[in-house]
């Protein structure tokens, strides 16, 4: 019965896709049931390919992860479009204020605008962002446009390309609260520079990946033969 109360709330879109679920302690007070009740329950559903567990995480309506190519400058919208996934941006901060050290020695911009997102896909949290424009590129943007349309739609400004990096990390509290995961649970952190033509830089963002939903796909052509991968450097 709660397996199938539980497949119920998969199927009706009540849990969605990627999204986890309550924990079997949890689970166990609403159903009145032990916590060995409802990991059998779980199972069921895990064997009919509807849920899935991970540590770090606990259990979470199964699918496929967003998978995002690195091969090319897109956003990440357009990939989730062409994947048949509605995406959604949710502005949580936009500011004109003084740039960090770090921000400054990147965009060489005494001022800049900060703006932090939530994305969505399919209704769920699966990306928080934080974009730095330099201000004089940004001072004609509003909360609205941002909240409308990717910067590299807004900015008047040809693009070059942008160098990401890409390490792992544990989700910090705030991170956790609104990406809905687990207080230090695995994120994929990633950290992208984007510069125009004239190899200026114009923008600095970092996006914060649930580990559990995300896949970055890179395409590897035939190079010579090295004794090291290109594309991989030690951090210390």
């Amino acid at each position: 019965m709660i397996a199938e109360e539980l497949r119920t709330r998969v199927q009706d879109g009540t849990y969605g896709a990627g999204r986890l679920l309550p924990s079997e302690s949890e689970l166990g007070s609403e159903f009145d049931a032990s916590r060995v009740t409802i990991r059998r329950a779980l199972e069921t559903l895990r064997d009919d390919g509807l849920v899935d567990a991970r540590q770090g995480f606990g259990w979470f309506v199964a699918a496929a992860p967003l998978q995002q190519s690195l091969g090319q400058l897109a956003t990440i919208e357009a990939q989730l479009l062409d994947g048949g996934i509605k995406p959604e941006r949710r502005i949580l901060e936009f500011a004109f204020e003084k740039a960090s050290t770090q921000v400054k020695k990147i965009l060489d911009a005494d001022q800049v605008l900060r703006v932090k997102r939530l994305n969505l896909a399919d209704g769920e949290p699966f990306a928080l962002v934080t974009v730095w424009c330099r201000a004089d590129l940004g001072q004609h943007l509003s909360r609205a446009d941002v909240e409308r349309s990717p910067f590299y739609e807004l900015l008047d400004v040809p693009l070059k390309g942008a160098t990401q990096t890409i390490g792992a990390d544990a989700a910090s509290v705030e991170s956790a609260k609104l990406l809905g995961v687990p207080v230090g649970s695995p994120v994929l952190r990633c950290t992208r520079t984007t510069t125009d033509t004239d190899g200026r830089a114009v923008l600095l963002s970092e996006h914060v990946f649930p580990a559990h939903r995300t896949e970055f796909l890179v395409e590897l052509p035939q190079a010579e033969r090295s004794i090291a991968p290109t594309g991989l450097r030690l951090v210390e």
